[in-house]
Parts: C-alpha cells; sequence; structure tokens
C-alpha cells in the first residue's frame, strides 16, 4: 500500500479534462422514465364501479399495475384466476383512438375512447324487465 491518494492530483494535466459529475437520481430518470399512472380523479371514478360491482357479487379482486407504456387496473371474480375485465391508460394512443380502453379476458377491446367516464358506460346495468 502506498500513503498516496488514489484520486488524481488537482494540479495535474489530467485532472482537467475529466468527466462531469452526474448525480445518480438524474442518470436513473433519464434512462428509466417514470411509469404511467392512474391520477387520482380517474382512480376515484373506477373504484366507484368497482365497488358497485362489488356489492352486487360480480367482481372480487382488483390488481393496478404502472408499467412504462401503460397504466393497467385489473378486475377478478376470483384473485387466482385471469382478469375478467382490465382498464387501462394507455398515452401514445391519446391522440389516435383514445387513451382509455376496456378489455375483455379474451383480449377483446370493448370500449375505447379518449375520456374515461365515457369507457366505463359499458360497466352500467340496463334495466329489464321481470315479469
Amino acid at each position: 500500500m502506498s500513503d498516496q491518494p488514489d484520486s488524481p492530483r488537482t494540479d495535474s494535466p489530467q485532472a482537467s479534462h475529466s468527466a462531469p459529475i452526474v448525480s445518480l437520481q438524474d442518470y436513473r430518470q433519464s434512462r428509466d422514465p417514470l411509469p404511467v399512472t392512474f391520477h387520482r380523479k380517474e382512480l376515484d371514478s373506477i373504484l366507484w364501479i368497482y365497488g358497485r360491482m362489488v356489492g352486487e357479487g360480480e367482481w372480487r379482486d382488483y390488481a393496478i399495475d404502472h408499467l412504462k407504456d401503460r397504466a393497467v387496473f385489473s378486475v377478478f371474480k376470483r384473485s387466482g384466476e385471469l382478469p375478467l375485465y382490465r382498464i387501462e391508460k394507455d398515452p401514445k394512443l391519446a391522440a389516435k383512438q383514445g387513451a382509455y380502453s376496456v378489455i375483455h379476458t379474451s383480449g377483446r377491446v370493448l370500449k375505447r375512447g379518449h375520456e374515461l367516464a365515457q369507457v366505463l358506460k359499458i360497466f352500467d346495468k340496463k334495466l329489464k324487465l321481470v315479469e
């Protein structure tokens, strides 16, 4: 071992050509963008529908995933199964088909649109005549 420091001396010519120091947080944010999330109002409207359907005994569990390209709210009849429905928010589709969509277990898009309230109307119950 030597008594000399590991870092180069400031009076050496090599020290003036070193790379700039970047904070680790800035580096991570530039490499890994923040995931897409549901905003508070969006979650309120989704959870209101969820609560109504749980009250009717149709849904029992849910999961929320915040991915790099989209946010997904999955609804389950039983927790060990595939989701019955997925409510997705995909900002890349906002200018084209609409950022919000409801997708069935089979992968079929049931409804898509620019406003979440309009897309969630697919879960509105229609009154039936009971004889």
